[in-house]
């Protein structure tokens, strides 16, 4: 087999891989072999016809495809490897050359990892973030665990928002049903806005036994263009309103759901939590803010095809995430109105803003020397193995070598975030004398944020100072 990378514009290159036609041969073999079986020619029995008769009878390149796939799925891991480059998307395939008794020749279009030049990324402004806890946020969390612990009951009244409905469904434009609007013993939480346009109002007053035509019509921009912008009737058949009936907010409910025998220590216990997750929140928006700092002062060009790979990535987490709701992708879309054009669409920004934030940090990494020590997998290893419930030697067990790379790389990631943060300064955020007075302007409230990043960075000068006191 033989590799040639080809460099092309905005950080893309082209293997071509010639492989020897022995193999090719030895694929089409293969490939014969796979289907012979349901093969049958007259005066052979099933499964026994010579390739060469059954070429003869269907054409040279009756087992091309097979054989082909069989090659790529070889041959592709290794013209990777032996390309030298640092490959970030899946290949776009062109066969060249597939024909018998020559060589099997293809091209595979990759995206290559981007060189960043870094801008700033030492002594970065982030603004200051007040993580004080209120009462009133208290008394909401301690609200939501009730909700939590209530008690799903029937009830034997009309639905009203809020409640759950066990619904049979199914859907028809012009009188006939149409495919993926039909579902049974579905749990529809009426207000959650799931279905689309008015079905879940239309239920509103309706109770269990009752059996309705809801109508709706579908977006004009829905994925299956038979349906976009049509009306449609579906026929509903409630069987039961459920409804949730909270606990009372005394000591017994905090001994419930806590390890406290009071309300008073549940409630401290909830607040010191809280306390803790803003803290945590805080500081990732931080991060956040300088690392879209460090984005903006530094240069890359991504390739389309990277991007494209990473919204792969998260529209396969989204429907995983779906699954596990109980709706498959399509329901979703169906129920929605959403497309997968839409839906990867408004990934993109995400994607990007994903790629930028590693591809920086990697090369701040890379800029500082920072080194992964052993030590640090076994650390990282033991927290993972804690939040599983393993034991350590267990969860090593499991890991491949690409695993523990990734690992050491998301480790390293983390070790520049902290480089830094440690290294940056708050600021608190400036008031904008449009928020104080009725005739400020946004101008002005620019200018009064940009004096109290200045005194911060204890750059400004007397005069400066001066105004911003």
């Amino acid at each position: 087999m033989n590799v040639q990378v080809e460099r092309l514009e905005k950080n893309m290159a082209k293997l071509t891989v010639t492989v020897e036609k022995e193999r090719w041969d030895k694929a089409l073999d293969q490939a014969y072999n796979k289907q012979k079986k349901s093969i049958q020619l007259p005066g052979f029995r099933k499964g026994k016809a010579p390739r060469v008769m059954v070429e003869k009878m269907y054409g040279a390149g009756v087992f091309f495809e097979d054989a082909a796939n069989i090659i790529l799925q070889e041959t592709y891991p290794q013209a990777y490897d032996e390309s030298g480059l640092e490959i970030v998307s899946q290949p776009s395939v062109d066969v060249v050359q597939m024909e018998k008794d020559q060589d099997f020749i293809y091209t595979a279009e990759v995206a290559v990892k981007p060189e960043v030049t870094l801008g700033k990324y030492k002594g970065l402004t982030v603004t200051k973030i007040d993580t004080t806890v209120t009462d009133e946020e208290t008394d909401a969390e301690i609200e939501a665990q009730r909700n939590r612990n209530g008690r799903t009951v029937e009830v034997e009244r009309p639905i009203e928002n809020g409640d759950t409905a066990v619904i049979d469904f199914e859907g028809f434009i012009d009188g006939e049903a149409f495919d993926g609007g039909k579902g049974e013993d579905y749990l529809l939480e009426i207000g959650s806005h799931s279905f689309i346009d008015t079905f879940e109002d239309q239920l509103i007053g309706k109770k269990a036994g009752d059996e309705t035509d809801v109508n709706v019509t579908f977006p004009q921009d829905y994925q299956a263009s038979e349906l976009a912008g049509k009306p449609a009737v579906f026929k509903v058949k409630i069987h039961k309103v459920q409804t949730k009936e909270l606990p009372e907010l005394d000591d017994e409910f905090a001994q419930d759901v806590s390890e406290f025998d009071t309300l008073a220590e549940y409630r401290e216990d909830v607040k010191k939590n809280l306390q803790e997750r803003k803290e945590q929140e805080a500081r990732r928006t931080k991060e956040n803010e300088a690392i879209d700092k460090i984005i903006d002062a530094s240069s890359m060009e991504i390739p389309d095809a990277m991007v494209d790979s990473q919204v792969d990535s998260m529209l396969n987490d989204f429907a995983n995430n779906m699954m596990q709701q109980g709706l498959s992708l399509e329901q979703y879309m169906q129920f929605t109105g959403m497309t997968v054009e839409k839906l990867r669409e408004q990934m993109r920004p995400d994607a990007v803003k994903r790629i930028q934030s590693s591809l920086v940090l990697e090369a701040i990494a890379k800029e500082e020397k920072i080194e992964v020590s052993d030590e640090d997998v076994e650390a990282e290893i033991g927290k993972m193995a804690e939040a599983y419930g393993m034991e350590p030697a267990q969860l090593k067990d499991y890991m491949q070598d690409a695993e523990r790379e990734n690992m050491k790389k998301d480790i390293a990631i983390q070790k520049a975030v902290d480089l830094v943060m440690e290294q940056a300064k708050e600021r608190a955020k400036a008031k904008k004398k449009s928020e104080n007075k009725e005739d400020g302007t946004k101008e002005e409230a620019k200018k009064t944020e940009k004096k109290a990043e200045k005194k911060a960075d204890k750059k400004t000068d007397k005069k400066a100072e001066s105004k911003a006191e």
